[in-house]
């Protein structure tokens, strides 16, 4: 069953952290990473057959697989952290950092060692970086973490174990441990009292998919009058709202956050909505790993309680029959392969359009036969085997 509330929380001032996301900081991000040789832009789909057939002026998708060659988005977020630490570090500004020539700025530190908890996306990430950057990376993987995840984090060069805790238990203990280890740092994108800075980096990192996304759009002349993003520790989600709410100001497209109906500390927070973050504790078994996370990030969820419109929750059958709407799409639209996380917004999208029993949310929501949707699908057939299960045996 789909779950949704509409956003009651009372509103504050969240400048400071909206701030994090200017229009000039955010285009500058994007310079830093037109020095590295793998950057280009991730294509933006757009499903105008699926559209139609649904009854809507346009569907959107923003597909990361294609990011870096690392089959998801999250190399945009732990890279920059990394070299704006680095920077501060050094204290030097990050913008005079050159791709290739950080190894060498990176040794003037001696050997870091970056500690990372994982639902495999993320820990991928930190760990090529650190590879990149000829440092030590040490990567720990949420119970129930698939060995294939953990083999690719390994091939980076990391030294990296799935363990007996959930994703925020592990973020925990990883944050123990570094604070045993010399000379070491904490890479995590989920903001905590007194561990902020490097978050916020990796959110101003993210920052570069809605730049390119809206350029895109720009492109094509459409104005999105909807846009749905996923939320695990809200990262993402948060970066993308801040960027457009910058950009659009009150001319902003309505907001909805989606979440695992099994990890939905955001829905919970917007149900509750007197504006204090909801924590979910437990295992949080869902197929989409990488938002099986149970407690909001304090930086995003000052953003996110300001700028959703929506919170709504997917199940996991949901999730996987939108990848398979993905993988094999309407006749004329382009194929994308969405892995379990990044088709979550399709799922919830596919409802909101088809489902009787949400009649009531669309009309609220203003959805109509001229609204425009932007998705982001964050991740590709990161586990290859699942998704084969999924797309081609029909599982869930």
């Amino acid at each position: 069953m789909i779950k949704w509330v509409k956003n009651i929380t009372p509103k504050t001032d969240c400048s400071s952290n909206l701030s994090l996301m200017d229009i000039e900081t955010v285009e500058n991000i994007r310079k830093f990473f037109k020095g590295f040789p793998q950057y280009e832009k991730t294509p933006l789909i757009s499903l105008d057959n699926l559209s139609n057939e649904l009854g809507v002026g346009g569907i959107y998708v923003k597909d990361e697989s294609y990011r870096f060659g690392l089959n998801a988005f999250k190399v945009l977020g732990c890279t920059f952290a990394l070299a704006s630490y680095i920077a501060q570090r050094l204290d030097i500004p990050v913008w005079e950092l050159d791709y290739m020539t950080l190894p060498e700025t990176t040794a003037k530190l001696g050997e870091l060692t970056l500690f990372a908890a994982t639902d495999g996306n993320h820990g991928h990430a930190v760990a090529w970086a650190a590879r990149e950057l000829g440092q030590k990376a040490v990567i720990y993987m949420a119970k129930g973490c698939p060995q294939v995840r953990l083999d690719r984090i390994r091939r980076e060069g990391a030294t990296a174990y799935i363990s007996d805790l959930n994703y925020d238990d592990t973020v925990r203990y990883i944050a123990e441990l570094a604070e045993k280890t010399p000379n070491s740092v904490v890479v995590q994108d989920t903001a905590w009292e007194g561990y902020e800075d490097i978050p916020a980096w990796i959110m101003q990192g993210y920052g570069v998919i809605a730049l390119e996304a809206y350029e895109q759009l720009n492109e094509k002349n459409i104005s999105p009058t909807h846009m749905l993003l996923q939320a695990g520790v809200g990262g993402f989600a948060s970066s993308a709202q801040g960027y457009i709410s910058n950009l659009c100001g009150d001319k902003s497209p309505t907001q909805f956050i989606v979440e695992p109906s099994a990890a939905d500390c955001y829905y919970r927070s917007g149900l509750k909505g007197d504006g204090t973050a909801v924590h979910v504790d437990g295992d949080m078994k869902t197929i989409m790993a990488g938002l099986s996370c149970g407690e909001p990030s304090t930086i995003s969820w000052d953003i996110i309680r300001n700028k959703t419109d929506f919170f709504a929750t997917v199940d996991d059958h949901h999730a996987a029959k939108a990848m398979r709407v993905l993988g094999a799409p309407v006749r004329g639209d382009k194929r994308i392969i969405s892995g379990e996380s990044g088709a979550s917004t399709m799922a919830f999208l596919l409802e909101l359009l088809t489902n009787d029993d949400l009649a009531d949310l669309r009309e609220q929501a203003g959805v109509g036969k001229d609204s425009h949707f932007l998705l982001v699908s964050t991740e590709g057939d990161t586990d290859p085997d699942i998704y084969r299960d999924i797309v081609w045996n029909g599982k869930y």
